[in-house]
């Protein structure tokens, strides 16, 4: 598929709402390198830290609709709730495989920055005992974090399937692992909004947790790509003022997306009437799916 490039047009015929279904993807890792921009190493460990991230996360997002699940009586709503699980699950079994063949094949030993992760999201933000009233709204409050971050992931979706990868001769493999997952990300983009609506999250509630979940994920993905930043002997150990310069130049260069984008997407959502349908293009995602490398292989 041909990538839309700057000044391009997305498809004009959007399908509107797809049926979600999660798809069976096969990936050789076999010889990837850490560095899978060669020219851009500060950017490829900061894209390397979101496998970090992305799999605990998936595990506590499936896990919280696996609980909202019985509540909904919506069938559209359920319907769609089941395939963003299985979509989630697929993914983040995927990314589990790239910690365990790319990065301990390259000598990065991940479980430290795992464990971290691991109880952000299943201490922290997992499932608590607590019954009544005060459970129903710590699940609400889940939902609406879920909607945030689910946000943030449709809009990088969108941006790995537009931004021009291939000219930092970026390996194909892991940009159609980000291409394949950022096009589901888009593709499901409406599920969590639709979900924490209807649990009751309000515009006050999610403008709050938007205005918590914005600086803490940017901090998560800094402090992930400083693990491997570190872990990399080819690297000197950067220190975080000379990190966030070298990552500032890797957004000006277009190998990440721009702050100023990523400031106007996160400001989109405290708009009245905000919905998510406006955060890419349904029709270049599902195209993309079709022609997925991974996809076409499994």
């Amino acid at each position: 598929m041909k990538l839309l490039r700057w000044g391009e047009q997305r498809p004009e015929t959007d399908p509107g709402e797809v049926a979600l279904h999660a798809r069976n993807v096969r990936f050789d890792w076999s010889d990837t390198p850490l560095h899978w921009m060669p020219s851009e190493p500060i950017a490829s460990h900061l894209i390397n830290a979101l496998n970090l991230l992305l799999p605990e996360g998936e595990r506590m997002f499936c896990a919280a609709y696996s609980e909202a699940l019985p509540y909904v009586k919506d069938d559209k709503l359920r319907e769609a709730m089941l395939g963003f699980i299985g979509q989630e699950s697929m993914h983040a079994e995927t990314h589990d495989r790239v910690l365990r063949e790319v990065f301990a094949a390259n000598g990065v030993d991940p479980l430290p920055y795992v464990r971290q992760a691991e109880y952000l999201f299943r201490k922290t933000l997992g499932s608590s005992d607590v019954d009544g009233a005060v459970g129903d709204q710590q699940l609400v409050e889940r939902l609406a974090i879920i909607a945030c971050l689910e946000h943030f992931f449709a809009y990088l979706g969108d941006w790995v399937l537009n931004a021009d990868l291939e000219k930092f001769d970026a390996d194909p493999r892991v940009a159609d692992l980000f291409r394949w997952h950022g096009a589901e990300e888009v593709e499901h983009r409406h599920v969590a909004h639709d979900v924490a609506v209807y649990f009751g999250a309000g515009y006050l509630r999610r403008a709050a947790v938007m205005s918590l979940v914005f600086p803490v994920f940017l901090t998560l993905v800094v402090r992930g790509t400083k693990f491997m930043v570190h872990q990399d002997p080819a690297l000197p150990d950067l220190g975080y003022p000379r990190l966030l310069t070298r990552v500032f130049g890797a957004m000006w260069r277009g190998t990440l997306p721009g702050m100023p984008s990523l400031l106007r997407s996160a400001l989109s959502t405290f708009e009245p009437g905000y919905n998510p349908e406006s955060v890419g293009s349904t029709a270049q995602a599902v195209a993309y799916l079709a022609t997925s490398p991974a996809a076409r292989a499994s």
